[in-house]
Parts: structure tokens; C-alpha cells; sequence
């Protein structure tokens, strides 16, 4: 193998390296969304729960191994807050999903173009 076509078979191994930590990363991601969603969806079925709530039943929230009581109209805004910093986080893991998905169509252009090079360079010799 030459200068030149060790050259370009360490570019291209380059490439698959970043492809194949970027495609670690997505997955992490993924699940990291997957589990976003699910708490999303757990805390709706909660807000549903409290909604359904007359102004006189009682709230009661669990902190640590103590049940305390708690305001009906305060547990409604805890959990809407809560909903609303879950879905600000499924918003930004999706933004960057969609970068990393991007990054890693460039890698494999990257990497098809290298091949082709090296195929070129090994039948020129």
C-alpha cells in the first residue's frame, strides 16, 4: 500500500470511527426520549387524576417515607410545571437528534466517498 492510499484508508477509518460513536450516541439518545416520553405521559394521566378532583377531596404528596398534604390547585400547577419542563426536554433531545442524524449522513458520505478513492487508488496499481 502506498503513501497515499494509507493515507486515505486512515481518513476513511477516521470516519467510521466518529459514524460509530455518533450512531452510540443516538441510541443513548433514544432511550434518554423514551423515557422522557414515558414520564410525560405518566404525569398526564396524573393531571387527568387531579382534574377529575373535587375541591374537597384531599391531595396528598410523598416525600420521602411521609404522605403531606397538599393543596389541590398547588399539586395541578406542580404537575403542569413538571409537564412543561418534560416537554421542553423532548423538544431539545429531538433537536439534537435530528443534528446527529445529520452529522452521520456526513460521515457516510465521507466514508463512501474514501472508499471510492481507495478503490480507485488500488486499481491504479
Amino acid at each position: 500500500m502506498d503513501k497515499k492510499s494509507a493515507a486515505l484508508y486512515k481518513k476513511m477509518q477516521a470516519e467510521i470511527e466518529a459514524y460509530q460513536n455518533l450512531q452510540k450516541s443516538c441510541v443513548k439518545m433514544v432511550k434518554q426520549r423514551a423515557m422522557l416520553e414515558s414520564q410525560l405521559n405518566e404525569n398526564k394521566c396524573v393531571l387527568d387524576e387531579l382534574n377529575l378532583l373535587g375541591p374537597d377531596n384531599k391531595v396528598y404528596k410523598l416525600f420521602g417515607p411521609v404522605l403531606v398534604k397538599q393543596e389541590l390547585e398547588e399539586s395541578r400547577q406542580n404537575v403542569g410545571k413538571r409537564m412543561e419542563y418534560i416537554s421542553k426536554e423532548l423538544k431539545s433531545s429531538t433537536d439534537t437528534l435530528e443534528n446527529m442524524e445529520k452529522d452521520m449522513l456526513k460521515h457516510r458520505e465521507s466514508v463512501a466517498k474514501y472508499q471510492q478513492q481507495c478503490q480507485v487508488a488500488a486499481a491504479m496499481q
